[in-house]
């Protein structure tokens, strides 16, 4: 057999079956952006902001969990079946919620969900590293990150919309039974890159000779301490997502008490994750070009930033520009932090560093919802924004002061 041609061009079809398949993915998030928080407070009478942000910790520690072990699994089975799998999980998500008595069936909704954005979502951007060069790694993140939080964006502007001219349920949720069904289509239809991944386990083996096999436990201490970029790149992952957590559940309610209505919140809510994920077809590219650190560290503290600028201001259209900022600066790093994962580790451990990388920042949704919710229970919604928003700052400073350069010549 003719070893496969590695490179986006070379497999530009795929790539672009790839792109489309994790709109879909981050549409199924989409939908509850902008209504779960508000479903919690208005059906269910949730009075405690932590409670009401309970389908968020259960997400998030869902998806960080199945991300850690997607590598593995993947390696076991195929990247294709596991997409596969994903998305059979994803299609009981909807549906749940639809019919969802109590708010423990909402939770349980977020666990499936977690499972199927950790199995999807990690295949779509493992397997368009495995069709690309080393020097196309943030183009092709990059084009994974946009296309999926395209669908984050649209579709949290779409339910907005709905749950104002209809409800916040059902109506929304019908649309999520659709998305479902097009992704299992998808994922049917793409093919499998494993003789692409293992054409590159041969090449980086002739080039290495002192390549040897390292087990789990070595990749796990290795990604989240033991390797200074590797270390660097996991908290600045976490730190992100936490932010992102707590801007998932604290916006809708924060804007609320500000006096907005449900249709200019999902406005916001949508415009975060479009500028995140319109900015990043230019800043995993450009990574590629200039290099990761530097997108990384002013990335972080542009996110902290724009979160202070938030609260400082006081009419909606300062709220859309504070929101967009946001959206930059997560885009600065969300490419990047993997795309720099896959220049430091060899191709025979690079999904399973990706999937304890992906671990800890997912579990950031968990923490940042924990955080925030406990923050705003005592202290209010505003102090919960402000405090949560130093971490990235923080993790923006040990960036500059741990990390090297990863990308080489």
């Amino acid at each position: 057999m003719s070893q496969p041609k590695i490179g986006i061009r070379e497999n530009l079809f795929q790539f672009i079956l790839l792109v489309a398949t994790n709109l879909f993915v981050g549409s199924m998030v989409g939908i509850e952006r902008t209504i779960l928080p508000l479903l919690g407070e208005e059906h269910f009478g949730l009075a405690s902001t932590s409670a009401a942000l309970s389908f968020i910790i259960s997400f998030g520690f869902s998806k960080a969990i199945v991300n850690y072990f997607a590598g593995q699994i993947a390696d076991q089975f195929g990247r294709k079946k596991v997409l596969f799998i994903g998305w059979i999980i994803g299609l009981f998500v909807p549906i749940l919620i639809i019919f969802a008595h109590a708010w423990w069936v909402i939770v349980f909704a977020n666990i499936l969900l977690g499972i199927n954005q950790g199995l999807t979502w990690s295949m779509t951007v493992n397997m368009k590293i495995d069709l690309s060069t080393e020097h196309q790694r943030g183009t092709a993140v990059g084009l994974n990150e946009f296309s999926g939080y395209l669908g984050v964006s649209l579709f949290a502007a779409v339910s907005g919309y709905m749950a104002s001219t209809y409800s916040l349920r059902p109506e929304p949720f019908y649309i999520g039974i659709g998305i479902a069904m097009v992704g299992i289509l998808l994922s049917l239809i793409v093919k499998d890159t494993h003789q692409h991944l293992k054409s590159q386990i041969q090449k980086h083996s002739m080039a290495n000779k002192a390549n040897k096999s390292i087990s789990w436990k070595e990749v796990f201490i290795l990604t989240t301490w033991k390797d200074r970029n590797l270390s660097a790149i996991s908290f600045s992952g976490l730190t992100t997502n936490l932010k992102d957590g707590m801007a998932w559940g604290l916006f809708p309610i924060y804007f609320t008490t500000a006096g907005l209505n449900i249709s200019q919140i999902g406005t916001i809510v949508a415009l975060y994750p479009a500028a995140w994920g319109f900015f990043q077809l230019f800043t995993g590219f450009l990574s590629d070009k200039i290099g990761r650190k530097k997108f990384i560290v002013y990335g972080m503290w542009t996110q902290a930033i724009a979160l202070w600028f938030i609260l400082i201001v006081d009419s909606f259209s300062l709220w859309v520009v504070g929101a967009i900022l946001l959206g930059l600066g997560t885009a600065m790093v969300y490419p990047t932090l993997q795309a720099a994962i896959g220049d430091i580790a060899a191709p025979h451990w690079r999904a399973s560093s990706m999937g304890v990388y992906r671990f800890w920042r997912d579990s950031g949704y968990a923490f940042g919802a924990l955080i925030a919710g406990i923050i705003a229970d005592f202290m209010g919604v505003t102090w919960a924004i402000g405090l949560v928003s130093s971490l990235p700052f923080i993790a923006g400073i040990l960036s500059r002061i741990r990390m090297k350069e990863t990308l080489t010549e």
